[in-house]
């Protein structure tokens, strides 16, 4: 069971961080994911690029390993290679107050999702009745995808610990979680019906046409995307989920670009509209340019 809720953990801290990573406004700026800071006192430039979660293929090349050989350091949402990650995020995978998933929904409801949950995921509700809906929704992304998953953040973490260089984070997974505490159960708990109603029919077509943007580095169709998406956590949640994370990561990102040249690794949705990252550091008096 333990082996279990740390599988769990691992995907939860994906889903986590593709769900947050999508949502977004829409503001017109150039197709990349890698983006160049300069400026505003800085000595050397630091580099912004725009990560997802779960990929078949991750889009780093050429440019974006020259960025890597002028930065020294880099900040990713979380840091990954923590040792003590998977325990904290472990720490957040239950619900509160006795709440259980089948509390929350009909005896029909629940026999569907057992059935669902047993083919996909291979457990019974029964075992993760406990567990926050978004949680188990982690646990079948890898089933959307028509090959091995990867994740560009740990390629990017991967790249850094080869060159001996440190890894850290712009929130903890606390800050993460707390996000998530703040979506209602019963949100999350719809998200998790409408896939095994679709038996993830739905979630596949969607990550399909995901894959496709992100390959083609477009980060201005991915908001759109994410504004057609019928998934609430992306689309009823802006403000918590990006907006104040973007207003809190600027500060961040400008005193440790100021200190050290940095590769500033985000989930791509957090990169455009007037309140992304790239509007907001340009706000700041940066420079902030696409590196075709």
């Amino acid at each position: 069971m333990v082996r279990f809720i740390i599988e769990v953990a691992k995907f939860a801290i994906v889903t986590t961080m593709l769900i947050i990573g999508l949502v977004a406004n829409a503001q017109k700026l150039d197709n990349s994911l890698l983006w160049k800071i300069s400026g505003n006192g800085l000595e050397k430039p630091s580099y912004l690029y725009g990560t997802m979660h779960a990929v078949c293929e991750t889009n780093i090349d050429d440019k974006v390993m020259k960025a890597f050989d002028e930065t020294n350091q880099l900040y990713l949402e979380v840091d990954m290679d923590d040792p003590n990650l998977q325990a904290s995020m472990m720490g957040g995978l239950m619900m509160k107050d006795g709440v259980t998933i089948t509390s929350l929904i009909t005896e029909e409801e629940a026999k569907k999702l057992d059935a669902f949950l047993q083919k996909n995921i291979g457990f019974s509700l029964k075992m993760i009745n406990t567990f926050k809906p978004f949680s188990i929704s982690s646990m079948y992304i890898p089933k959307l995808l028509d090959c091995p998953m990867k994740a560009v953040d740990t390629e990017l973490m991967n790249i850094s610990v080869a060159q001996n260089e440190e890894v850290f984070g712009l929130e903890t997974i606390e800050d993460q979680m707390a996000v998530f505490d703040k979506i209602p159960y019963d949100v999350q708990i719809e998200e998790l019906l409408k896939s095994a109603e679709t038996d993830l029919k739905k979630d596949k077509e969607e990550m399909k046409k995901m894959l496709t943007i992100y390959k083609s580095e477009d980060i201005e169709a991915m908001l759109a995307f994410t504004k057609e998406s019928e998934n609430k956590l992306a689309s009823d949640f802006e403000e918590e989920l990006l907006i104040n994370r973007n207003q809190n990561w600027i500060p961040i990102i400008s005193k440790v670009a100021k200190e050290k040249p940095t590769f500033f690794g985000v989930g791509v949705g957090h990169l455009a509209g007037d309140k992304g990252v790239i509007k907001l550091l340009r706000k700041k008096g940066f420079k902030v340019e696409a590196v075709k």
